[in-house]
């Protein structure tokens, strides 16, 4: 009997995926690569969580490895063993020189194609139904996968809207039943705020403006309290960066009087954004308070239950990047260095953003210690692909912190003699 593939089911698990999202997003993948579409249906999907499929066939493969993010050994997946007398058919030997080209093709095409939609709703036709939502739904937790990699880029916040217009068109050209139409407001609201939560994180605070103003009128006409408590968290972000705490406060208010928060989980998110905000306003007291009740909270959550995809970034790791950042706030530095080294212990490897940001501001709870030279290899841990927006904020100030610190010290002119390359 086959044994359940864990690794595949866990992955998926994260990025939130059901199993018929997951077959609509690998076979659009290849029809965008091949020109044809896919022929992988949900019983596929079951077949390889249940282990029944060792080692999939090459276009399925690397579709999958392009829409999971992951090669498929990571995701548990054993290539067949060939015997090392029997001479390869000639077309297995043209398939094995292929398919590092299909490779390429399918990671440069297949997933980025995936993050946009297409030019007109031509993949759906007639009255909309759940089928048709649930492909919008897999391409939701595309956006969001892209987003933990890589971070408030153009390329996400783009896709995000052109999604956005997408279900609105179909909103507004297609027949549906009253709950499909929530749904689609319900979308249209989640991908406008992950354009808007990439403004935000690339620091486009124009553009975030005028997106959340979008954001919260499709939250209300879909009249669901998780989207309307993921637009008001957002809506905190972007006070909080304009500087306007008051408000970043009241919208932490807003979230907790949606019908969402009375999870655990979500409470426990939304004080733990307060607390954030309360430090900002260097109201040490309500702040160490709001973690407490964000901790407490998230001890009583059922971290095991479905949630949505948008969601799943929300765990003990984030809590303590949550508190790393209002420590640092506060210049509890040694309570911030702590809260980091967790956070980056068990962070989801998915999630390079955080970790990019964990890093940045660890280095300056380092600082904050007067530590440069170890303030400064953690800082020089940070790739380059991940210094933009948030990230190369915080770099920037930490640049003026240890030149503050220690001007003359080996490790300031390592770090700007670095920065200069």
């Amino acid at each position: 009997m086959a044994e359940a593939n864990e690794a595949f089911k866990a992955r998926v698990r994260e990025l939130g995926f059901t199993q018929e999202e997951l077959a609509e997003a690998i076979n659009s993948a290849i029809e965008e690569v091949t020109g044809r579409q896919g022929t992988v249906s949900v019983r596929t999907i079951h077949n390889l969580a249940a282990g029944r499929t060792r080692w999939p066939q090459a276009k399925q493969r690397l579709a999958l490895e392009a829409v999971l993010g992951c090669t498929a050994i990571e995701l548990g997946f054993t290539p067949h063993v060939r015997s090392s007398i029997r001479r390869p058919a000639p077309e297995s030997t043209q398939h094995q020189k292929e398919e590092p080209v299909l490779r390429r093709t399918f990671l440069a095409t297949a997933s980025a194609a995936t993050l946009a939609p297409l030019a007109s709703p031509s993949g759906f036709s007639g009255r909309i139904g759940r089928s048709d939502v649930n492909r919008l739904a897999a391409q939701f937790s595309l956006i969001i996968a892209n987003d933990n990699r890589s971070g408030g880029t153009h390329h996400v916040e783009e896709a995000a809207l052109d999604w956005a217009r997408h279900v609105l068109h179909l909103q507004n050209t297609r027949p549906a039943s009253q709950h499909v139409r929530g749904r689609l407001y319900a979308l249209a609201a989640a991908f406008t705020g992950s354009a808007l939560w990439a403004a935000i994180d690339g620091g486009r605070l124009d553009r975030a403006r005028h997106h959340l103003s979008e954001a919260v009128a499709l939250a209300g006409l879909s009249g669901d309290p998780a989207i309307q408590f993921r637009v008001w968290g957002h809506a905190g972000a972007l006070y909080r960066h304009q500087g306007r705490y008051a408000n970043a406060l009241a919208a932490d208010e807003a979230a907790k009087r949606t019908r969402a928060a009375r999870n655990p989980l979500y409470a426990s998110l939304a004080h733990a954004r307060a607390a954030v905000h309360h430090a900002d306003l260097r109201n040490r007291q309500a702040a160490l308070r709001s973690l407490g009740v964000a901790e407490a909270c998230l001890n009583r959550a059922d971290t095991e239950a479905p949630r949505p995809a948008w969601l799943r970034f929300y765990d003990s790791a984030e809590f303590h990047l949550l508190a790393l950042t209002t420590a640092g706030t506060l210049g509890l530095w040694e309570e911030a260095e702590a809260h980091a080294h967790h956070t980056l212990a068990t962070l989801r490897p998915d999630l390079r953003r955080n970790r990019a940001l964990t890093h940045a501001y660890l280095a300056h709870a380092q600082i904050g210690q007067r530590e440069p030279e170890l303030a400064v290899a953690t800082a020089s841990r940070i790739p380059a692909e991940a210094r933009h927006g948030r990230t190369a904020h915080l770099l920037n100030t930490f640049g003026h912190r240890i030149h503050a610190l220690a001007p003359h010290s080996p490790a300031t002119r390592e770090w700007f003699e670095t920065e200069l390359l």
